[in-house]
């Protein structure tokens, strides 16, 4: 991704901000505007997107010892002063080696100050991130620790991907947060590819599509840029595709309050998922856990990991294992934390 502008300095200069560099960085749109709808932020995120395809372009997981990967998804997240979970499932994703986390939407509440404080949390994980996996060669440059490589690839730290993938929420898009969100996560809309090697030894690619699903509907914008294959590298190229949306597809139970998506809607994700060939979708929103089946896909809906809504310890995250055979597994993770006590 590209240098984030730390966010205390965003918020206090904003008005001073004339160079045209800096404003490609940040969303301008969302800062005037009181408020954003989907049209207006896939419009933005996909522009976005294709500005920065590269950035977003794919994950190697060919130097894993068994060929296979394994990331960590958490949901409903609800930051605010207390940022304990969420540091937890940093803290967990790095321990065991996750290729990626991915995060299903309501990320932080909105004020200014919760999002400093996720800014500088994502910023600590990426320095973890880096000692862990990566070599410092000179003053500037690293190489993976895990490239044997005579000549290696090397980075600078900014060129460095933190693999935190998020999709936004509707408590994201509340009191102008989609303006905060942007700012540090740029594009709700977009895909990536993950570059592994197969049984056989030769490379082979999965996919992960971010969808926009904050405001409870695709969109227009949205549904004609999936019709008009927008995320879609290629026929029969990807071995598995997973998909990330904060709006659930399916109610947990049929009596329970929850926004779902509209049911013409509803249908169409339903058919693109199969000419997707999705192998698992993943969802947040309604607090609740629910696993199901549907024509071949898997879809797992999670449970919010926010300990405000949880307190107690609990199985809030769930870790997906790809194995060099293509093999799906899935396992609940434990979360320790409990909520400070004042």
């Amino acid at each position: 991704m590209k240098t984030r502008i730390p966010l205390y300095i965003f918020l206090s200069l904003f008005s001073l901000v004339s160079c045209q560099k800096l404003r490609d960085k940040i969303s301008l749109q969302g800062i005037l505007m009181a408020g954003t709808a989907v049209e207006e932020r896939v419009q933005m995120s996909y522009e976005y997107y294709l500005l920065y395809k590269n950035d977003y372009s794919y994950l190697d997981a060919t130097f894993s010892e068994d060929g296979g990967y394994t990331f960590l998804i958490g949901a409903d997240s609800h930051l605010t002063t207390d940022p304990g979970r969420m540091d937890e499932m940093l803290a967990i994703g790095l321990k065991d080696n996750d290729l990626f986390y991915a995060h299903l939407g309501d990320i932080a509440d909105t004020k200014p100050e919760y999002y400093i404080t996720l800014d500088s949390l994502l910023q600590e994980a990426k320095q973890r991130y880096v000692k862990a996996n990566y070599i410092r060669i000179d003053e500037y440059k690293y190489k993976r620790k895990a490239d044997q490589e005579e000549e290696p690839e090397t980075f600078l730290y900014d060129e460095i991907l933190f693999p935190f993938y998020p999709v936004v929420g509707n408590h994201d898009i509340t009191h102008n947060g989609w303006a905060l969100w942007s700012n540090i996560f740029h594009s709700s809309f977009y895909e990536v590819d993950v570059i592994t090697t197969g049984e056989d030894g030769d490379y082979c690619f999965d996919r992960l599509i971010f969808l926009d699903s904050a405001s409870g509907t695709l969109g227009k914008t949205q549904i004609d840029l999936i019709r008009k294959r927008a995320l879609d590298g290629g026929q029969n190229l990807y071995r598995h595709t997973f998909v990330f949306s904060h709006t659930n597809i399916f109610r947990p139970q049929f009596f329970e309050f929850a926004s779902t998506f509209t049911r013409e809607e509803t249908f169409f994700l339903l058919d693109q998922f199969e000419k997707w060939n999705v192998s698992g979708v993943f969802c947040g929103h309604v607090h609740t856990w629910d696993e199901r089946n549907y024509n071949g896909v898997h879809y797992i809906t999670l449970d919010t990991m926010c300990e405000k809504n949880n307190p107690e310890p609990g199985d809030y995250l769930v870790r997906i294992t790809v194995d060099k055979d293509g093999t799906l597994f899935w396992e609940p993770v434990h979360m320790n934390y409990t909520p400070k006590k004042k």
